[in-house]
């Protein structure tokens, strides 16, 4: 147990993944490899619940999470909080009010976000696995950036009760975990109708059987204009379609041409909706009030311009501009125009495919400053996670190699609720190319 707690001491000191850990459990509970961390956006009774945030940033939560609360009831044990880009808004974890995160193969590059925390905390071997949030790519592209397997279930799958709102139509329960086999054990516990969570199902609906199971091995292939993608991801991208050739898969180029729009549609769909679902933060029920106020308009706005950070500030505000009156038509409601075309899109191709293959994001794990990308470039670079989001559609991330000395992550998207599909074809393909780790990883989870 000791050699243990030293190398989670040594990780964490470099990485700075957790904003709480119950250190008891963790190390007396490793054994059975039943412990998980979570996202301090999602409710654990008593522990943390921060979001990232300096307004909440010692707020413990006052119930628990189902998907947390059915890991629970199967024998798991929640043993911290992780670190996560403030209420979720972000690509690198760099957003949190708390501290920050690195990257485990680079500690000067970032993990990713906004589950940056789960995702380097896992890949470090911290963990078994960890839950997240994906809004719009949340899960899947920090486990990209850090060489581990990140699942964003189908909206409906898992309940959401107890996890902060941010944009609800958009966001899901999910986790980052060191394989499939595992994303699949754990996903297959926390998912299920809840009466908390009117959005969910059970049974949910088949997905359609054309193309799928094991005689069903077609697959789409994104077609990304030469330039796109840095090379190392257009390496990836290339080997990964090469080697599930070799596993007996029918691989078909296809195109999208409503995935030009996803990002802008994305964008406003969710600031529109965390502009309402943040209206709550006002120092008066909850979190961190200022030392003093003359009056309740005061007390509110100087609880939201000490507590909330530039990018949390910048989505409240672009969402309150197209939800004005006069301005919805023209940005809300041609965005969820463009968001029922993305979805027809992406049915229409999966109707006799199993899975469509695709990148995670442009560029590898970036640097911070001169080495790194601007803000804007990083939502821009949201194309090829969040049109899962729009659409509602299942997808798993999973390393297909390394190049430059850090992870290089692919996708997948399924039909609705055939996550199955997913984790057999992303296992088939970690059977025959192991997943890679970072320098100094042990596997305390066999």
């Amino acid at each position: 147990m000791s050699d243990y707690k030293e190398y989670f001491d040594s990780w964490e000191a470099k990485i700075g993944s957790f904003i709480e850990v119950k250190e008891e459990d963790l190390t007396q509970r490793r054994k059975d490899a039943k412990v998980f961390a979570v996202k301090d956006n999602i409710a654990v009774k008593g522990m943390s619940i921060s979001c990232g945030s300096k307004l909440l940033q010692h707020l413990k939560a006052p119930y628990t999470a189902t998907a947390v609360q059915n890991l629970i009831d199967a024998g798991y044990t929640p043993v911290g909080k992780t670190n996560l880009d403030e209420f979720g808004m972000g690509s690198s974890t760099d957003n949190s009010g708390i501290q920050q995160t690195n990257n485990p193969w680079d500690a000067s590059r970032v993990a990713g976000g906004s589950s940056g925390g789960s995702a380097a905390a896992v890949a470090a071997g911290l963990v078994p696995f960890a839950l997240g949030s994906d809004t719009g790519g949340s899960i899947r592209q920090p486990a990209a950036f850090c060489g581990c397997v990140g699942l964003k279930p189908t909206y409906g799958a898992v309940s959401r009760f107890g996890l902060t709102a941010y944009a609800s139509s958009l966001e899901v329960v999910g986790l980052c975990a060191d394989s499939v086999g595992r994303t699949k054990e754990v996903f297959g516990v926390m998912k299920g109708a809840d009466p908390m969570d009117q959005t969910t199902y059970s049974p949910p609906p088949a997905p359609p059987a054309s193309g799928r199971g094991v005689t069903g091995k077609k697959i789409a292939a994104l077609k990304i204009a030469s330039g796109i993608l840095d090379s190392a991801i257009q390496k990836g991208f290339d080997e990964a379609k090469k080697n599930l050739r070799d596993l007996g898969y029918t691989i078909e180029e296809i195109d999208i041409p409503a995935l030009q729009f996803a990002a802008p549609a994305y964008y406003t769909i969710a600031t529109a909706e965390a502009s309402a679902n943040l209206a709550r933060f006002d120092g008066v029920r909850y979190g961190k009030r200022p030392d003093w106020a003359e009056n309740p308009d005061e007390l509110v706005e100087k609880t939201r311009d000490e507590g909330f950070g530039d990018e949390v500030k910048l989505r409240i505000l672009l969402g309150t501009f197209v939800l004005r009156s006069g301005f919805q038509d023209r940005y809300y409601l041609k965005a969820q125009k463009i968001r029922a075309g993305i979805k027809e899109a992406f049915e229409k191709v999966l109707a006799d495919k199993a899975a469509i293959l695709m990148p995670v994001f442009p560029t590898q794990a970036f640097g911070r400053g001169e080495a790194g990308l601007s803000a804007f470039a990083q939502k821009a670079a949201d194309i090829y996670t969040c049109c899962a989001n729009l659409a509602g559609l299942p997808g798993l991330s999973f390393p297909v190699g390394v190049e430059n000395g850090l992870p290089v992550g692919m996708q997948l998207l399924g039909a609705a609720f055939d996550e199955d599909s997913l984790f057999g074809i992303a296992g088939e393909y970690e059977a025959a190319h192991p997943f890679p780790h970072p320098e100094g990883w042990k596997d305390w989870w066999k």
